[in-house]
């Protein structure tokens, strides 16, 4: 394992010995981290998340955080991470919102900067998330989707 001495880790995570950790990283909570996933400069990575093998969190990004939900009373729910995935610059992920919730993202998506999947959200796989796509609580979205923030057209007014 190879962790960058800046990087502060909470004693209750778990982290496997073939992870990287970066610069400036807090991995707070019970944490559980797999094989071969990397984590760079300023990431968080909190409360009840399990993150598979092979993942790659970016520069500012935020997962497992509570909820923002004015109905999250401080219970214990999760955010649960598949395989091969890629979270770029800035993306945040929150945990479910009742006890024994969970968010879940499946397996080799692709989550572009700034994106933002809120409580309770259900990701297949292979899934893009372009940059800034901001996703409620409880959306479902099934295998390899394409999600941009805007569809704009180069005319006014727009015409099919």
């Amino acid at each position: 394992m190879r962790i960058h001495p800046t990087a502060v880790i909470d004693s209750q995570a778990e982290i496997h010995a073939e992870v990287e950790v970066g610069p400036y990283v807090v991995i707070q909570g019970p944490v559980k981290i797999g094989r071969g996933t990397r984590i760079m400069a300023h990431a968080v990575v909190t409360g009840w998340t399990e993150i598979g093998e092979d993942n790659e969190v970016h520069p500012g990004a935020v997962l497992g955080d509570a909820p923002q939900d004015m109905a999250y009373r401080g219970e214990e729910t999760y955010l649960r991470i598949g395989n091969q995935n890629s979270f770029r610059e800035h993306v945040q992920i929150h945990r479910g919102t009742t006890a024994g919730s969970a968010t879940v993202i499946g397996d080799r998506n692709y989550l572009m900067g700034s994106a933002h999947v809120a409580h309770n959200c259900r990701l297949g796989n292979e899934i893009v998330l372009a940059n800034g796509v901001l996703l409620g609580g409880y959306v479902e979205i099934g295998d390899r989707a394409f999600i941009s923030p805007s569809l704009r057209c180069r005319r006014f007014p727009c015409s099919k």
